[in-house]
């Protein structure tokens, strides 16, 4: 019993996926947890922030509210305690990440439990020089593939860098870009004739699929 809660078993899942994607909503817990349904969800969530297990932020208008532990969440699960940085630049990304992380269950039956995100990866280097991890990667068929969202191209030479690293590391590499017709697009086409393990996949299709 946890201030005044019963924390049961799904309480534990929400915490550890809230803990390993960088942008979590309602509509995300309700699909990485399994729940029936998004007002049985938001129920549950409720009690847990009013346990202080949970926080809810609104970052902007019109946008869903994002979840974090507390340190009483942290507490729970055992891990440091620290306030986690939240990138507002970086929001549409990593909600779309986590979108594709639902995409991935439900498309093709992928676990969530095979899946291991970005974080967690950076988290296995430990205090090593920082260096480029996909968005997420996950097992399959006794093979490792890797999940990249690219919405937005800064550079082209650090772009296919990050394609030839990830020919080399993993069985194939799923690519989630804006649309077809995007210059990433194009530039994932032309580089799939030297590195034929490249899949594309719009975002729209990604979105298709809901969390609950």
């Amino acid at each position: 019993m946890v201030s005044g809660i019963r924390v049961v078993d799904r309480d534990y899942m929400i915490l550890r996926e809230i803990d390993r994607w960088r942008v979590v909503t309602g509509r995300h817990i309700c699909g990485l947890v399994g729940f029936g349904g998004q007002r049985a969800c938001d129920r549950r969530l409720r009690k847990l922030i009013d346990a202080e297990i949970l926080q809810r932020k609104k970052v902007f208008y019109g946008f869903p509210s994002i979840y974090s532990l507390t340190v009483n969440g942290q507490t729970m699960l055992g891990i440091p305690k620290k306030a986690e940085k939240l990138r507002v630049e970086q929001i549409p990304h990593d909600m779309a990440v986590t979108d594709t992380a639902i995409y991935f269950n439900h498309r093709y039956g992928i676990p969530f439990s095979n899946m291991t995100t970005e974080k967690q990866l950076h988290q296995r280097d430990g205090f090593s020089v920082r260096k480029h991890r996909p968005d997420f990667i996950f097992q399959w068929r006794e093979k490792t593939y890797c999940v990249e969202v690219e919405l937005s191209l800064k550079s082209f030479d650090r772009f296919s860098k990050n394609i030839t690293d990830n020919f080399t590391a993993y069985d194939g590499q799923f690519w989630i870009v804006p649309s077809s017709g995007s210059r990433i697009a194009s530039h994932l086409l032309s580089m799939r004739q030297s590195y034929p393990n490249i899949k594309i996949i719009e975002l729209s299709e990604v979105k298709s699929y809901e969390s609950c």
